[in-house]
């Protein structure tokens, strides 16, 4: 892992030089600002039992969907089109250094986008004059969700780049397994034939498996480690697949 952060950095400053980023950043906090506006709106009109903390965060999915794929869609997809990946793999780095580069390098500006919400919380607590919306414990484990969960989808939208060579071809991709993985599992779990008492286990496994819940469960202050297991472990497999399509794609060219 020599060259790791030498490709970091690289990745990191192609990141800081595209304009792309910073369209992308202006359009983040624009939309989640109007988002957070909103749900203060929502408070100022009537009393609601959580706090907006954990309204905010429960709309986590928006970035997801569309962020993630805008971030990763260009990581192998268009290297490969324009040949570069091959160059680049011939330099002594291993194919791992290279996923881990550029996957750590989309991690950071995900939660780098995330973290420059804090201000939104910030100005809240600095004039409201409510003390509902001052609770800590929300916002605390609603941005420990979002860096733990941001592992498994930058991982998601890397190995979707990493099988194929066109970008738009690598958001759809990525668009569509973030789909499968946030609403499709709960969409199993709510399945008429999951209540049969034989699938009882594998509707329980399904429950467990919710993201929605996942976000709830943090804002709440429960830290549950077999939701941690989950993203930590799909990471790993997702950047294991990922490593296995770029060598694929590099013998098969």
């Amino acid at each position: 892992m020599r060259h790791y952060p030498t490709i970091l950095s690289h990745e990191i400053r192609a990141l800081l030089y595209s304009p792309s980023t910073y369209i992308a950043a202006v359009f983040f906090l624009g939309v989640m600002g109007f988002i957070f506006a909103g749900i203060l709106d929502l408070y100022s009109k009537a009393p609601q039992e959580s706090p907006p903390a954990a309204v905010f965060f429960q709309l986590y999915w928006f970035p997801v969907f569309f962020m993630v794929p805008l971030l990763t869609m260009k990581s192998f997809a268009e290297e490969r089109r324009m040949g570069t990946l091959e160059t680049l793999l011939t330099a002594p780095v291993s194919t791992t250094e290279v996923v881990l580069g550029k996957f750590t390098a989309a991690y950071l500006f995900y939660m780098l986008l995330w973290g420059s919400t804090l201000g939104f919380h910030y100005l809240l607590q600095l004039y409201a004059r409510d003390t509902r919306f001052l609770d800590p414990g929300p916002i605390v484990g609603g941005y420990l969700f979002i860096a733990i969960s941001g592992l498994l989808f930058i991982a998601v939208g890397i190995l979707a780049s990493a099988l194929t060579r066109n970008q738009a071809v690598a958001g759809i991709l990525s668009f569509t397994m973030l789909l499968g993985l946030i609403g499709g599992l709960s969409y199993l779990g709510d399945l008429n034939a999951m209540h049969a008492e034989g699938l009882q286990p594998v509707k329980a496994a399904l429950d467990t498996l919710r993201i929605g819940n996942h976000v709830e469960d943090f804002t709440h202050g429960v830290i549950d480690t077999r939701q941690v297991v989950f993203y930590v472990t799909g990471s790993v497999l997702a950047l294991i697949f990922s490593i296995l399509g770029v060598e694929v794609k590099i013998l098969g060219s």
